[in-house]
């Protein structure tokens, strides 16, 4: 969580991100590298709790309590279940009713929900009323906590008390950048996002062009800077058990962009080895994104995530809590395959480490004052989507509706194919990049396959041109210091999102 103060020009990283359990090791995984994916095994410490306690602690004006009465009621009183979530709970059938703890929740009578129905998580409810009476004790080190760890270690897991009791929130000051004439915050490692951000941006910035990002050879060049990227950012992990200083400051340095800028030609691509030939990449896909500009504009980004979807495909029952599968992130030795990178030794699994991500949430300044707030979730994805999005709006000028709705394209480095949206998302619209784009790509080497999915990104811009109507909802200055522009919020159409006013 990304969290910048209008009134005094801070900004803080929270990072609630899962870490490895005490009783983890690098092996752990080696005769079944699937257990590191699916079921308890999977778990990682659970840390999103902490993280919004101490985010409450430092800026919060209402009572803790208070924030958790919508979640309840919904959890206990029911929710009509969304085309989106309908059509994911078809999807994951055989996890669901393999479960008997998501079965209850998501299939309570033998058959799962369909859009349209009701969706109960009645024990989900008691959790979150005992954590709004007591705090983040009632989990950490309290019934709740007991609960989940039971039914944790009954399902296989290896999660203690002990694991929740030692978990503690690293709150920083947020990663500043400075590149294409805005300000970006963001997460440290072992987030990438930022970082990852970053270096393309840079690298596009280093073309010393305003037009550099445009058209098909702009979309060349941008999947030019994100094959680089990605085996760059693999020597990324977490800080407090593995030096990644040299790459995070290359990641940030304009002067680094520039000598991967000149690796780029504007004529053709490379195999993956070209692209500094190592690393692994990551598969968390169970990821949401909010948004927020409250009346002050102060702003807040946040990315939060079970990894999978339904995570572990575990749902612990005496608890209503999905359980994460974050474990996935980190790299394993023995974990080789020929479609994807080797394993990355600066994200092996050690206890208490954090694992590696692609969490990309950000809030964007221009000349000191809020210009917007980006996220997104969808795995690997996310990087490369909010980079689109952000050149969209801020550099080629797209309304933020069309910035978030064009169609984008995606690469793992390996295999070497650029994946592009060609889907029709489920309000009916179709998004598909164009016959020109692709032409324009495979002329230069790409591979291309179309998909139907993407990452869904959130993102709220706030114009800071004053329009003669004066007043505090349309530009006008408040105290001569924080610009209280015209907002304009938009959420990602491919999950048939709505963004929301109060």
């Amino acid at each position: 969580m990304v969290v910048h103060s209008s009134t005094t020009s801070e900004s803080q990283a929270f990072d609630m991100r899962e870490t490895a359990p005490l009783a983890a090791s690098q092996d752990m995984y080696d005769t079944d590298v699937n257990a590191k994916y699916n079921g308890a095994l999977s778990m990682g410490v659970p840390g999103e709790l902490a993280g919004l306690h101490e985010a409450w602690l430092k800026f919060g004006r209402l009572p803790w309590k208070t924030l958790f009465q919508p979640a309840i009621k919904l959890a206990k009183e029911g929710f009509v279940v969304a085309p989106y979530l309908g059509s994911y709970l078809a999807r994951k059938m055989n996890i669901i009713l393999t479960d008997p703890g998501l079965k209850q929740v998501y299939a309570p009578n033998g058959k799962l929900l369909k859009a349209g129905e009701i969706c109960y998580n009645v024990e989900l409810g008691r959790s979150l009323e005992a954590v709004a009476q007591q705090g983040p004790e009632a989990f950490y080190n309290g019934t709740i906590g007991e609960k989940l760890i039971e039914d944790v270690q009954k399902a296989g897991g290896i999660l203690k008390m002990e694991d929740l009791r030692n978990y503690r929130v690293d709150v920083t000051g947020a990663v500043s950048v400075n590149t294409m004439g805005y300000t970006i915050l963001g997460m440290p490692p072992p987030s990438s996002g930022t970082l990852g951000m970053s270096l393309v941006l840079n690298i596009l910035d280093s073309y010393a062009s305003s037009n550099a990002a445009e058209g098909p050879l702009g979309l060349h060049r941008l999947i030019e800077a994100l094959k680089h990227m990605l085996a760059i950012r693999m020597d990324l992990g977490d800080p407090d058990f593995v030096n990644i200083s040299k790459t995070a400051s290359d990641m940030l340095s304009p002067e680094f962009a520039k000598k991967i800028q000149q690796l780029i030609f504007d004529n053709t691509t490379f195999p993956p080895e070209y692209y500094m030939h190592r690393w692994s990449q990551l598969r968390d896909h169970g990821t949401s994104h909010f948004c927020i500009v409250d009346a002050d504009r102060n702003a807040v980004s946040m990315t939060t995530t079970v990894n999978y979807p339904f995570g572990a495909g575990v749902l612990s029952p005496s608890t209503g809590i999905v359980l994460n599968n974050e474990m996935g992130d980190f790299s394993v030795p023995t974990e080789i395959s020929s479609d994807r990178l080797p394993p990355a030794p600066a994200n092996f699994i050690r206890p208490n480490k954090r694992p590696l991500s692609s969490m990309t949430p950000i809030i964007v300044l221009k000349h000191n004052q809020l210009a917007g707030v980006i996220g997104g979730s969808g795995g690997s994805d996310i990087i490369p989507a909010v980079v689109q999005v952000f050149i969209n709006h801020f550099i080629l000028g797209m309304e933020p509706l069309a910035a978030v709705q064009s169609p984008r394209v995606y690469h793992k480095l390996i295999p070497n194919v650029v994946l592009y949206e060609n889907w029709t998302v489920l309000d009916g619209d179709h998004i598909e990049l164009s016959s020109e784009n692709r032409h324009f790509l495979e002329e230069r080497g790409h591979q291309l396959q179309g998909r139907s999915g993407g990452a869904i990104c959130q993102f709220i811009v706030q114009t800071l041109q004053r329009p003669r109507d004066g007043g505090r909802k349309f530009g006008k200055m408040a105290n001569n210091e924080v610009v209280h522009g015209i907002l304009t919020a938009v959420s990602d159409p491919r999950k048939d999102g709505r963004p929301a006013a109060i």
